[in-house]
């Protein structure tokens, strides 16, 4: 198999300006980036232009590969809509390949029947916005017991009867894990997004954005195991280091934390 292709999501780093994080993934040798709209101070929330995010990324020599993300995008509504246009006009300008799509994740919308229906009424919806723009949208179902999507063959089968070419999933590892679900579609993957997990206190079911660090050997969702999976069944894109920890983001030199992890996920490839 090829080399492992690794990208960089801004919540690896999320202390730093977009400027800085986009040296900090060049200097790991990664040019696949990830820029999100919920980290208030920096872009997209702080007004950055997508102009300017363009700029800085030809300046750096990398390439975004999606905005993450537009929130509960299967509760359609006026609104939705409106910060969808938004978003997928910002990701055309800035030159980002794709926009990550992320379920309501509040207990609502649950219901066997309702969430399907929910599900391809919006991307019914976002399709010729999409489209128009050149964007490619990421669905990710979300393993929390709460999420109004948690499984992916549920997301592969309405992205192939409403448009394969139009939407592909994001694979996360840690999601997987929580959903407890084997079926792997990497046809249909367009991104995964790795972290561990390696609190040893913590059951399956309590698990929370705050204990994902970047993988490492006490890692216990099997990343390798997942990662090597998706390989060997023909996933050929890249793996988006998406930790969420505090103490990961507290890090004085990310840097360091990241080439360990990068090279022992490489190790095990």
């Amino acid at each position: 198999m090829t080399a492992l292709a690794f990208a960089l999501n801004h919540m690896a780093a999320p202390g730093l300006p977009l400027d800085a994080f986009f040296a900090l993934a060049k200097s790991l040798g990664i040019s696949a980036v990830e820029i999100r709209n919920d980290l208030s101070g920096n872009a997209i929330l702080d007004g950055t232009t997508p102009a300017a995010v363009k700029a800085l990324a030809e300046k750096h020599g990398v390439t975004i590969i999606s905005i993450n993300a537009l929130q509960g995008f299967n509760e359609w509504n006026e609104a939705r809509e409106a910060e969808a246009r938004d978003l997928i006009a910002y990701a055309r300008d800035c030159g980002a390949r794709a926009l990550v799509l992320v379920p309501v994740n509040d207990g609502s919308g649950q219901k066997d029947g309702e969430r399907q229906e929910n599900l391809r009424i919006a991307l019914r919806a976002l399709k010729p916005m999409l489209e128009a723009a050149g964007i490619l949208g990421l669905v990710e179902p979300l393993g929390f017991d709460i999420c109004s999507l948690r499984s992916k063959a549920e997301a592969a089968e309405a992205i192939r009867e409403i448009g394969g070419a139009t939407f592909r999933l994001v694979h996360d590892t840690f999601h997987h894990h929580l959903a407890g679900e084997d079926a792997f579609f990497p046809e249909l993957t367009g991104l995964v997004h790795i972290s561990g997990v390696a609190d040893r206190h913590v059951a399956v079911g309590d698990m929370r954005d705050p204990h994902r660090v970047l993988v490492d050997a006490e890692d216990r969702l099997d990343n390798a195991g997942q990662i090597h999976r998706l390989r060997a069944e023909g996933y050929q894109g890249p793996f988006s280091f998406e930790p969420f920890a505090p103490p990961v983001h507290a890090l004085g030199e990310p840097a360091v934390a990241l080439r360990e992890s990068m090279e022992y996920l490489r190790s095990r490839a």
